[in-house]
């Protein structure tokens, strides 16, 4: 089997673990730890915030890294960095430790981000380049399923118990699987796709890909307008998934729903944004990608309309949000990776992908604070998942912008 597809596979098991811990089981710790402390939901979920800033900010260097080490070093150093921070996380005993523990989390995260591993795989393939972006991204999702174990642990064992195993966790899963992680095709003989070349006389010369791509630079992406289009359409999509899922099990205990079923729905959706990942993926390498992506968006939009209504105490719009949401969610992850190749080229592909991941991460920042202070001085979620709803859904039209580059002038 071509490598590349391993290389899918780890990808999307690191992912499994960062995201079940990292991201998606932060939902679940909110609460107990809200208790302990007696801190407002806007204090815990700057914790969030910090987790978003410190990888925006860094995100945008760590694509420069990828670009030139390749993915192993830096995935492997933050799986350490991710495992101090969840263990020290464990210790916190006021507010600055609390932000501090969860400095070293995002750092940590920033090397081991979807976008980047996205990045990392667009390398390895062209043709079939939305499948496998859907594929590795599919490890966030099935992380959702170690959310149910993660809020086990803590009901049972205490969450600072559980961020203990957590963070030894991140020891024994992604940092063994980062060594599976390789840089180009070209360095082990392959072309993208898994077409083969004679053996190198020379192990030092790598092979030339034969292809009429375009690849453009980073500065090149920044004087173009389909950059910023996409950027920022992308920094608005990160704001609804953010607040979701920071404060989905938050929202559902405050209409009275028991913390099990909380959980499940929490897990569920997560879980459907496999069908978006995958299916869109899939889309996104026979149609145009704006229209998928803008798709995306609108679903996204949807999901979060539908969570607003809950709040009447109607049940019906709950399995509305997860299908919509879910897929929503999921179908824009693969969506960045592939429109951002599509229109830059493979060669400078990481950087690229950080700097748009830094609005994307902007995003997340600004999402989960947002909501814990609408909570907070209107005592309810649902003005945020009416205003998140309107946000992403305009924030689709920016697609319409998007528009081909130029070759620069020594391609032509």
């Amino acid at each position: 089997m071509y490598y590349g597809w391993y290389f899918v596979i780890a990808c999307s098991l690191i992912s499994v673990y960062t995201s079940g811990t990292l991201y998606l089981g932060f939902t679940a710790a909110f609460e107990p730890i809200a208790r302990e402390f007696g801190w407002s939901y806007t204090q815990i979920s700057l914790a969030a915030s910090l987790r978003g800033l410190e990888t925006g900010l860094l995100v945008a260097v760590a694509g420069m890294l990828m670009d030139r080490w390749g993915p192993r070093k830096l995935v492997s150093s933050g799986a350490i960095l991710s495992g101090l921070g969840l263990i020290l996380l464990s210790q916190i005993q006021s507010l600055t430790m609390f932000y501090v523990s969860f400095v070293f989390i995002a750092a940590g995260l920033t090397t081991a981000s979807t976008s980047l591993l996205m990045s990392a795989v667009a390398k390895w393939f062209r043709k079939r380049v939305g499948l496998a972006m859907g594929l590795a991204a599919s490890g966030v999702p099935l992380g959702g399923l170690l959310l149910l174990l993660v809020t086990w642990v803590i009901d049972t064992c205490g969450w600072r118990q559980a961020m203990i195993i957590m963070g030894v966790g991140m020891w024994a899963i992604p940092l063994p699987l980062s060594f599976l992680l390789r840089h180009r095709p070209e360095k082990y003989g392959y072309l993208p796709d898994g077409e083969v070349q004679s053996p190198l006389a020379d192990k030092e010369q790598t092979i030339t890909t034969p292809s009429q791509e375009a690849n453009f630079g980073a500065k090149a992406a920044l004087a173009s307008g389909t950059f910023w289009f996409i950027a920022v359409a992308f920094l608005f999509h990160g704001l609804p998934v953010s607040a979701v899922m920071t404060h989905i099990m938050p929202y559902f205990s405050s209409l009275g729903m028991a913390r099990s079923t909380q959980s499940t729905i929490a897990c569920a959706v997560p879980l459907v944004t496999i069908i978006g990942r995958i299916g869109f993926g899939w889309l996104g390498d026979r149609i145009d990608r704006r229209w998928v992506a803008f798709l995306a968006f609108l679903l996204t939009g949807l999901g979060a309309l539908m969570l607003a209504f809950s709040a009447f105490g109607w049940l019906w719009p709950i399995p509305i949000f997860i299908l919509a949401f879910g897929i929503g969610w999921g179908g824009g992850v693969p969506m960045l990776s592939g429109l951002l190749a599509g229109y830059f080229g493979r060669e400078r592909l990481g950087t690229i992908i950080g700097l748009a991941g830094s609005f994307l991460m902007l995003g997340q920042l600004i999402g989960a604070p947002l909501a814990g202070w609408i909570f907070d001085t209107f005592g309810g979620y649902q003005r945020a998942w009416f205003l998140l709803a309107g946000v992403v859904s305009v924030a689709s039209i920016l697609f319409c912008f998007c528009r081909k580059i130029k070759l620069p002038q020594t391609q032509r």
